[in-house]
């Protein structure tokens, strides 16, 4: 009896979760208590999944480990496309204590008295903080799927049942993981076939038997359970005082690095010529958006690239400013007298050959007055770098030797320049920093391993991620408005950061910032009404 009981319940879980994906999620009847996140679009959640993988007789932990690893990883695509944002790494950490091992016997139904292969059943339990946009903050629970065994092999499948086969889709097909889509009707289709094909083929034996039909699947229905967690409802804000003491990386400065990345489409392989690459465009807007703020903001120095001179066939311009560059970027206005319209996108060209790849030091001399105490002369660098793709070089420098870091552009699916595992402890100052990667997905790919490199975690490190794809259309004067308002000298709340981010777009439009959070800012302590910061420009 026990035995059939154990085999309904199997059953029932599986054909549960596949009717629940025709609505793709299924409420209960409480949903815990509802608390604010630094965030505009998002909440947070504890997340959980039941899975089970299927290994030989005497595997070790650690090789059942990697099997539920891969696994999970298609979770990965899974929750991406339903809208949800795991913080674990590939959602690879998965506790070795919650492994029960269950031995059975792969069978021939024809022949089931037969001496059948012994396997092992392992089933597990993952659990990770989440993020969901508002829309779902009281839902208690989503049907979605996991994949089997070695499904990167057959690819193909996949792509056909449970993607939508575009053209982005296929440049992902050797990380098929990514794009998975269990909400799809093809791949609701799939899994309830292939679960009615094992059913019958399972009919008749014990639960200690299974099928070549059930060793083989490819997809395991699943059920992620969300929950809520308590966080705080108060003001949050980074730590002004810190930024703006003259103490942090650079001895009478406040020094801000911002990163643009080349921003044409990695997966699938465009190389475009740099002046034609949209990062190109937007860096200038980046810088724009804080010139607004800071209009006498100067370029001090180019890294040994002359941006005065540039040759265009066989004419020579000289003497330009930093403001003709961004006349002739942005306005497309102020070209020199000397050269035909055709010869404008030459000297373009000409332009971001030079600019790209270097970093640029622009300063702002400003006077600091942090309540009683005399005011303070200060400077605010921006450094600014536009080129960056899989060479982590520009970001070891800048996450060695700035206050606040901005990364815009390309995760590649987390093993780019920002890869954790790039860094270690070293790599960062001691003082307090504040991050934001601008990149699909950075709330999963780096935010939890940042932290445990940083000395002092979220004591000395604030991170702003995304816990979605961010668009790249608008990301550049996105980052620009962020900055801009960090620095204006109004001692924004974080929530207004990332309103001037997104530019206002409205908080339940879950586009508008990609499920943009503020992470470790809970435990800072600066308040504008116990420290008022005056900053004047000079």
């Amino acid at each position: 009896m026990k035995e059939l009981l154990k085999r309904f319940a199997l059953t029932t879980v599986l054909t549960t979760a596949l009717a629940g994906l025709a609505g793709c999620d299924v409420e209960a009847s409480t949903t815990g208590d509802e608390e604010d996140l630094t965030s505009n679009t998002a909440r947070e959640r504890k997340l959980a999944f039941e899975g089970y993988v299927y290994v030989t007789p005497g595997s070790s932990d650690s090789a059942i480990l990697g099997e539920v690893k891969r696994q999970n990883k298609s979770a990965f695509g899974a929750l991406r496309n339903a809208e949800i944002a795991a913080n674990n790494r590939d959602l690879a950490d998965t506790d070795v204590a919650t492994f029960v091992r269950e031995n059975v016997t792969v069978v021939d139904p024809a022949n089931p008295t037969a001496k059948g292969t012994p396997m092992v059943r392992v089933r597990y339990r993952y659990t990770d903080r989440a993020l969901v946009p508002i829309s779902m903050a009281k839902r208690t629970a989503v049907s979605l799927a996991l994949m089997h065994g070695n499904y990167q092999a057959q690819s193909q499948r996949v792509l056909e049942e449970c993607t939508d086969n575009t053209a982005h889709d296929k440049e992902f097909e050797s990380a098929i993981w990514y794009v998975f889509n269990p909400t799809l009707d093809s791949c609701r289709e799939a899994m309830t076939a292939e679960q009615v094909a094992i059913d019958k083929s399972h009919k008749g034996l014990t639960d200690t038997q299974i099928t070549k039909e059930e060793a083989s699947r490819l997809y395991i229905p699943i059920t992620v359970k969300l929950e809520a967690t308590k966080t705080s409802t108060a003001k949050t804000y980074p730590e002004y005082d810190k930024l703006w003491s003259g103490n942090g990386v650079s001895q009478g400065e406040l020094v801000i690095s911002m990163i643009s990345g080349v921003m044409a489409d990695w997966a699938a392989g465009e190389k475009p010529e740099l002046s034609k690459d949209t990062g190109y465009h937007m860096f200038y807007q980046q810088m724009a958006e804080i010139q607004k703020v800071y209009p006498t903001l100067k370029l001090a120095s180019t890294e040994g690239t002359d941006l005065t001179t540039f040759t265009v066939g066989t004419k020579t311009i000289k003497n330009v400013t930093w403001a003709d560059l961004m006349n002739w970027e942005l306005n497309s206005t102020g070209w020199p007298t000397t050269l035909t319209f055709s010869e404008h996108a030459q000297l373009r060209t000409a332009v971001a050959a030079k600019l790209a790849k270097h970093w640029l030091r622009f300063e702002q001399p400003v006077s600091v007055k942090m309540g009683a105490a005399a005011a303070k002369d200060i400077t605010i660098v921006i450094n600014a770098y536009y080129g960056a793709e899989t060479d982590d070089t520009p970001h070891h420098r800048a996450l060695a030797n700035s206050d606040v870091v901005v990364y815009n552009g390309h995760s590649y699916i987390g093993a780019g320049p920002l890869d954790p595992n790039r860094y270690g402890a070293d790599d960062f100052p001691s003082t307090y920093q504040l991050f934001m990667f601008n990149s699909c997905v950075s709330f999963n790919y780096y935010e939890q391993d940042f932290f445990t490199m940083h000395d002092g975690g979220t004591a000395t490190l604030d991170m702003i991620t995304n816990g979605l794809e961010s668009p790249v259309a608008g990301s550049g004067p996105s980052v620009g408005r962020l900055i801009a308002a960090l620095i204006s000298g109004k001692q924004s709340p974080y929530k207004d950061l990332l309103t001037a981010a997104s530019n206002g777009a409205p908080e339940t439009e879950v586009g508008a910032d990609a499920l943009r959070v503020v992470d470790g800012e809970v435990d800072n302590t600066y308040k504008p009404s116990k420290k008022k910061i005056t900053v004047t420009p000079e």
